[in-house]
């Protein structure tokens, strides 16, 4: 009851799955997806197991179409089932079932499979396979493209309730959990998918905060080998995410002023921190709580805080 979007990305090797429906919590049923094993969208009268059953065919070597007819034949109730599979090598296999409620559709390109039911309007998977092919920015946002424009052009007959947007990389390893890129899931909103848009950027800019909290150097220890263009990247990659954010959440500045200060740079890092303080001044506790965890030895921590006292 929805429509989706699988698709590779042939140059990165990313899959992801995107999709909308008039039903509460789409992306706990619909997107699955796995870094270089491949993509599943189950949806119409959904088959949930039809997602877990997917990838382990594909992961097993199966292709796409080889995927979909296993899991459509082993199904007594096809006929109200609509399947999308893209695998790993970019192939792709659709399955609607002749009792899935109209309007019915499927549009196919490279590398992408788009399936809708309970359609405003016939040309709806149409819409968005043309936006996901003509959009130039990596897969998230062409998927987003896509949903974007199927909505557009009339989207679910019922209207809208929750969307869902999952990409994971293309490396194939032991640990797939740690190769998704982006997860976002709207589970009740009056607008979907613009919330989902909404939220990609700053999923993005929540993500450099913390690959910069977790990476080299900037815990247990000084800045051993990293040189100041590898440091001036980060801050940059803080302050830009600091932007996308917004004033209201101060977690990227506060991190960028925590690396200016582990830096040496304790003018600017007393600066910043003044203002991320005056904006919450808990964030003055909190920082003399993390040094003792080694992100702050002592110098570093007095050069913090130099101009954020806390009231006696």
């Amino acid at each position: 009851m929805t429509y989706s979007i699988v698709a590779r990305d042939p140059a990165t090797g990313q899959l992801g799955v995107g999709a909308q429906t008039h039903f509460f919590g789409v992306g706990a049923l619909l997107p699955w997806v796995e870094a270089g094993v491949g993509a599943v969208a189950t949806q119409a009268f959904v088959n949930v197991d039809h997602g877990a059953r997917g990838l382990e065919l594909l992961r097993a070597g199966a292709s796409a179409s080889s995927t979909v007819d296993t899991l459509v034949a082993g199904d007594p109730d096809s006929a109200y089932r609509q399947l999308g599979v893209v695998d790993a090598a970019g192939s792709a296999g659709t399955h609607t079932g002749t009792s899935c409620a109209p309007c019915v559709a499927a549009a196919r390109g490279a590398q992408v499979t788009v399936q809708g039911n309970m359609l405003a309007d016939p040309d709806v998977c149409a819409a968005a396979l043309r936006a996901f092919e003509a959009d130039e920015g990596d897969l998230a946002d062409r998927i987003l493209a896509g949903l974007r424009a199927a909505e557009a052009a009339g989207g679910d007959v019922r209207g809208s309730q929750s969307a869902a947007l999952r990409v994971v990389s293309g490396h194939r390893g032991p640990a797939p959990w740690n190769e998704v890129l982006t997860d976002l899931r709207v589970d009740d909103h009056p607008d979907p998918v613009a919330e989902v848009a909404r939220l990609l950027p700053r999923s993005r800019a929540f993500g450099v905060v913390g690959s910069v909290m977790f990476a080299r150097g900037l815990t247990l220890g000084p800045f051993a080998g990293i040189g100041p263009g590898e440091l001036d990247e980060r801050l940059r990659a803080l302050a830009d995410a600091a932007e996308v954010i917004g004033p209201d959440n101060r977690e990227a500045d506060f991190w960028r002023a925590v690396l200016l200060a582990r830096a040496g740079r304790t003018a600017a890092a007393a600066e910043l921190f003044a203002e991320v303080t005056a904006n919450r001044a808990e964030l003055l506790r909190f920082a003399e709580n993390l040094a003792p965890l080694g992100f702050l030895d002592e110098e570093a921590l007095a050069a913090l805080t130099g101009h954020a006292r806390r009231d006696p």
